[in-house]
């Protein structure tokens, strides 16, 4: 498979690779590394997806850098520990909030365009897993099909994924037989 027409799967972080931590049933980020739990299913299913031939791309807004929350390098830590123990190409991380009005925080689609960029990806034969609706909007907006884990938190929920996951494994199942259909 020629390395620009590859297809990629774009992954939030928290609350799909690892557990958000929650409160007021709304999700937030781990701290620091001493909180992160990867969750069920991730290292079979980024593996099973890794054979099937897409790349594995985080994106992640990490807004509590900017709210003066975590640093940077606890950001950085735990994506570091999750590049050791998990078969992924990439982290994108956008550290911006809201006011900053940047590219890269979803739900615009700034680090899944330029990672699509960087890496000769085939949005339109790629997907996007997320748990918020601001990820599948992310997704949308790039040309990505969407898959929507259905966490239950306390927020707005989005508008038309493709796909309605109860958890990790039910995604990447998805994908893999959305995949074959295609070929």
């Amino acid at each position: 498979m020629n390395i620009s027409s590859m297809p990629a799967v774009f992954l939030d972080r928290d609350g799909i690779l690892n557990n958000a931590v929650l409160r007021d049933g709304k999700p937030y980020p781990p701290k620091g590394l001493e909180e992160v739990r990867i969750m069920p299913g991730v290292y079979e299913g980024l593996a099973a997806l890794k054979k099937d031939g897409y790349q594995l791309i985080v994106v992640t807004n990490q807004p509590d850098v900017a709210r003066g929350r975590v640093t940077r390098e606890s950001v950085e830590e735990i994506n570091s520990h999750l590049m050791s123990k998990l078969p992924l190409d990439d982290i994108k991380v956008c550290y911006h909030d809201n006011a900053d009005k940047c590219d890269c925080r979803k739900p615009k689609p700034g680090n899944i365009l330029l990672a699509a960029k960087e890496r000769g990806i085939d949005l339109r034969r790629s997907f996007l897993i997320g748990d918020r609706w601001s990820d599948v909007e992310a997704g949308r907006q790039a040309g990505c099909r969407t898959i929507f884990i259905d966490s239950g938190y306390a927020e707005k929920m989005p508008e038309a994924p493709d796909f309605i996951a109860q958890d990790f494994t039910q995604a990447v199942e998805y994908i893999l037989q959305s995949g074959k259909q295609e070929t």
